[in-house]
């Protein structure tokens, strides 16, 4: 796969992911109707964004693990959350999958032995 294309599915699923996690906890469903500081989970996502964007393969190899915090959230707030809190933590586990298999296909993609094997098709 082309890894132009998976750091754009990359990207796009990472923003995604801190504009959903800002929107949950301030105004779709927040833990207090006032919003909650439980928005600021989304700060460590900020960490890897720059490095997505610019295809850093060691960003996404780290930011694979970070990644799976946000899908155990999404996992537990799906099974305890009720009404439109399921829905977005549902959202939320197909951010955070979206991103974990780009990721990987990305890793994959730019290894050193993928790309030596490139080379010698061509």
């Amino acid at each position: 796969m082309n890894p132009r294309l998976i750091t754009l599915i990359g990207s796009a699923s990472l923003i995604g992911l801190i504009f959903l996690c800002l929107a949950w906890e301030l105004w779709l469903a927040p833990l207090r109707p006032e919003g909650s500081t439980l928005a600021l989970k989304a700060l460590p996502l900020l960490l890897p964004l720059f490095g997505v964007l610019r295809g850093k393969r060691y960003t996404y190899q780290w930011s694979s693990m970070l990644i799976l915090a946000y899908l155990a959230e999404g996992l537990v707030r799906s099974y305890s959350d009720h009404g439109s809190g399921r829905l977005i933590a549902a959202v939320e586990i197909a951010l955070s999958m979206i991103f974990f298999v780009s990721a990987m296909a990305y890793a994959r993609a730019t290894a050193p032995s993928a790309i030596s094997k490139q080379g010698e098709a061509t």
